[in-house]
C-alpha cells in the first residue's frame, strides 16, 4: 500500500529546501525537489503555464518546471543528464490530458514504500492550490514550518528576484510617495492561509515546526517529526537525515532543468546552526527606510508560534 505523502507548508525562504530534503533523507522517505503540481488543475495547464481562463501564470514558469522533470529524470532513469530530461519532457506531455492530482499519486506509487515529501512554496499563492492538494490526498500529512518574521522578510529581500516575489504577491507598503517591498505582509498573510486551511485537516496530519529549533536541536527536532510520521528514529536514520548534500536533487542539475529548488541551498546543500540569528521583534526593520518595527498583527501572530 502506497503510503500518504508529507507535505511541507511555507512561505519561501522559510528553510524550506534544508527540512524538506534533511527529512526525505530518511531511509524510509524520498525527498523531492519543488513539483508546483498542484498550481496547475491538469498537466495541459502545467506545462502551459496557464489559468484555466487562458491567462498566464507568470513569465519564469518553464523554471518552476525543473523540479518535475528532475524527479521524473532520477525516477524512471535513475539519473539526470540532458537525454533523461528530454524524456521527462515526453512523459508530460504524454499526460496533458490528467489531472495533476491523479500524477502526484502516480508519483507516489513509484516511490512506494518510501514515503514522497514535497514542498512548493508556490503552493501558497492561491487557497485554490491547496485545495487540490487535500482533495487528492485527504489523508496526507502536513508540516507547518515557521521562520521568525524579521529572519525570513531579510532572507527573501537578499534573494535574487526576492523584490519580484513581493511586488507580485502585492507585499508592498508605502512609505511617504515611496514603495517599499515589505516581506512582512506576506509572512503574515501566507502564515495565516496555512493556518486556517490546516482547519481542514485531522489534528493528528498536522505538525507546526519553528525552523530555527529544527535547525539548532536537530537531534529532538528530527525525532518529533520521525514520531509523528511513524518512522523509526535510531542513530542510523538520524546520521542519514543529518547529510542533505546526499540527496539526488541537492546540486544544481542539468542545463536543461538547472533548478527545481533554492540556488543558494543547490550551490551550498549543509546544515549551518551558526547563521541562525535570533530577532526582536520589537526591533526596527532593516528594509524600512522609516525605521519602523514589525506591525502589531505580525507580532501578534509571531508570538503565537511562539517567538519572542
Amino acid at each position: 500500500m502506497t503510503p500518504e505523502p508529507l507535505f511541507i507548508l511555507a512561505p519561501p525562504r522559510s528553510f524550506t529546501s534544508l527540512v524538506s530534503t534533511v527529512v526525505g533523507q530518511h531511509p524510509a522517505a524520498y525527498g523531492l525537489p519543488e513539483l508546483n503540481l498542484f498550481m496547475a488543475a491538469d498537466m495541459g495547464h502545467f506545462w502551459d503555464g496557464t489559468d484555466a481562463d487562458g491567462s498566464r501564470k507568470a513569465a519564469h514558469w518553464p523554471i518552476m518546471r525543473h523540479g518535475l522533470l528532475r524527479t521524473l529524470a532520477q525516477l524512471y532513469a535513475g539519473e539526470q543528464n540532458i537525454d533523461s530530461i528530454q524524456m521527462a519532457y515526453r512523459w508530460i506531455i504524454a499526460r496533458r490530458g490528467r489531472d495533476t492530482g491523479s500524477v502526484f499519486h502516480e508519483l507516489c506509487d513509484k516511490i512506494s514504500p518510501l514515503i514522497t515529501v514535497e514542498k512548493s512554496p508556490g503552493y501558497l499563492g492561491k487557497p485554490v492550490y491547496l485545495q487540490r492538494m487535500l482533495e487528492a490526498f485527504p489523508n496526507a500529512r502536513f508540516m507547518h514550518l515557521l521562520r521568525h518574521p524579521a529572519g525570513q522578510g531579510e532572507s527573501l529581500l537578499k534573494a535574487k528576484g526576492g523584490k519580484l516575489i513581493l511586488t507580485l504577491m502585492d507585499s508592498v507598503d508605502y512609505v511617504g510617495d515611496q514603495r517599499v517591498p515589505d516581506p512582512q505582509i506576506l509572512w503574515h498573510d501566507a502564515n495565516i492561509e496555512v493556518l486556517q486551511f490546516l482547519e481542514q485537516v485531522p489534528a493528528q496530519n498536522r505538525l507546526q515546526v519553528r525552523g530555527e529549533d529544527f535547525i539548532r536541536d536537530m537531534d529532538a527536532e528530527l525525532k518529533r517529526v520521525c514520531d509523528w510520521l511513524g518512522l523509526a528514529s535510531g542513530s542510523a536514520e538520524l546520521a542519514a537525515m543529518k547529510h542533505p548534500e546526499d540527496s539526488p536533487f541537492a546540486h544544481v542539475g542539468p542545463v536543461n532543468a538547472r533548478l527545481g529548488n533554492d540556488i543558494n541551498f543547490l550551490e551550498s546543500p549543509a546544515i549551518r546552526p551558526a547563521r541562525v540569528q535570533d530577532y526582536d521583534l520589537a526591533a526596527p526593520l532593516s528594509w524600512r527606510p522609516d525605521g519602523q518595527p514589525l506591525r502589531p498583527e505580525v507580532v501578534a501572530l509571531a508570538h503565537e508560534f511562539g517567538y519572542q
